[in-house]
């Protein structure tokens, strides 16, 4: 995680040095410690007190200007738990990759002995010259990473690659490089979303599950290390990059797509909320209004996690329970029937709890005992249920 981690930041002169405010913004709100050094040329493009202001800190530039009782492009690179540079102009990296130290910035690079990482702008034609894919070759050889830029419109009105990565996915590559990988190898299926189930043409039954806790689980297990396969009802909450995500609408397609992959999963974690009942007939055509009540029969469902719970052998099974009444009761109930694991049971009455929230209030159930969590966000909560996963 980023909270408590210090970020050196490097700013190169390219019209993209302004994202970084918001990438300053961004890493501040998720607890990071941030020092910034800017190159002259990035000077010029946006003033340092705008730095100072969102970064909270001093930024650095001039080598040679203030005390020199420390030397600062020592010292910082020995405070940084990371070395990150966006934008990394041309320039920067051609220095970088041949050793040259002419700014406070390049001087610091040679000084650092952490990990650097960085976000290469520029016109597309600069980008995709032999010298600087070389310099850039270079540098991954030195063991630098690499936030490859994006394509779209660049400042020179021309359309290609060169454009840097936007802050939100630059902060979400630093998570990930920052959360430890202790699932590393851990084949996880996740479920996430509700089911629908025809009634006729048109109409469907579901529920309200918004699918916020099953994409948050499935995020943290990948930025854990894990091989994650996410089977998605009809929504998307947020777009989650580096899984293997698989689009399913029905009980029967949930189940399938779950078959598929279960025997070689370390573990299942079913956050998707099934409907337990489907039309016993499902018409072909739209069902038209007749001037009396429409009765339809209803059948249960296959019960998903019952039937994995039933056939699993080495995998752990992680089901939840989402109750109005008698919460640890049922949830101990579900437990046993299902043959799980744990269950992860939540009380819908409760403020910040429950479905399309980005909260939850979790009480944690084995065979051995409950625990209760505090309100907490399905992040943490998201965590909490991936350290279970054996």
């Amino acid at each position: 995680m980023i909270k408590g981690k210090n970020i050196l930041l490097g700013v190169t002169g390219g019209i993209a040095c302004y994202k970084d405010l918001e990438l300053c913004s961004r890493l501040i709100k998720k607890g990071a410690n941030i020092k910034v050094i800017m190159t002259p040329s990035a000077t010029e493009f946006v003033r340092p007190l705008a730095f100072e202001t969102m970064a909270r800190s001093e930024v650095y530039s001039d080598m040679w200007e203030g005390h020199h009782d420390i030397v600062h492009h020592i010292d910082l690179p020995k405070w940084a738990d990371l070395m990150l540079i966006a934008p990394a102009s041309a320039s920067t990296i051609g220095k970088m990759a041949n050793g040259i130290s002419d700014n406070f910035l390049t001087a610091a690079y040679l000084a650092c002995a952490k990990d650097v990482i960085i976000a290469p702008s520029m016109n597309t034609q600069m980008l995709h010259n032999p010298a600087t894919q070389k310099n850039i070759d270079t540098l991954k050889s030195y063991g630098v990473k690499i936030i490859a830029p994006e394509s779209g419109i660049l400042a020179c009105d021309t359309i290609g690659d060169g454009r840097m990565e936007e802050p939100e996915q630059i902060v979400e590559y630093l998570e990930d490089y920052f959360t430890k990988k202790d699932l590393l190898g851990k084949n996880i299926i996740v479920t996430a979303g509700p089911t629908i189930e025809p009634i006729d043409f048109v109409r469907y039954i579901t529920n309200h599950s918004s699918g916020k806790m099953g994409y948050n689980i499935a995020n943290e297990a990948k930025k854990r290390g894990a091989n994650v396969t996410l089977i998605s009802g009809p929504v998307k909450p947020f777009d989650i990059s580096g899984v293997n995500r698989i689009e399913i609408k029905t009980n029967d397609q949930l189940k399938e797509a779950i078959e598929k992959k279960f025997d070689d999963a370390d573990a299942l974690i079913m956050a998707a909320a099934p409907v337990d009942y489907r039309a016993s007939e499902v018409s072909d055509k739209k069902i038209k209004k007749s001037g009396s009540n429409l009765d339809i029969e209803f059948i249960e469902n296959t019960d998903i996690l019952k039937h994995f719970g039933l056939v699993k052998t080495n995998q752990t099974i992680i089901g939840f329970a989402a109750e109005t009444d008698d919460l640890i009761d049922n949830a101990n109930k579900k437990l046993i029937s299902k043959n799980a694991d744990y269950i992860i049971a939540n009380d819908l009455k409760k403020e910040g709890a429950g479905f399309n929230t980005d909260t939850n209030i979790a009480s944690i159930i084995s065979k051995e005992n409950v625990i209760n969590l505090d309100i907490m966000t399905k992040v943490e909560l998201a965590n909490k249920i991936l350290d279970l996963v054996r």
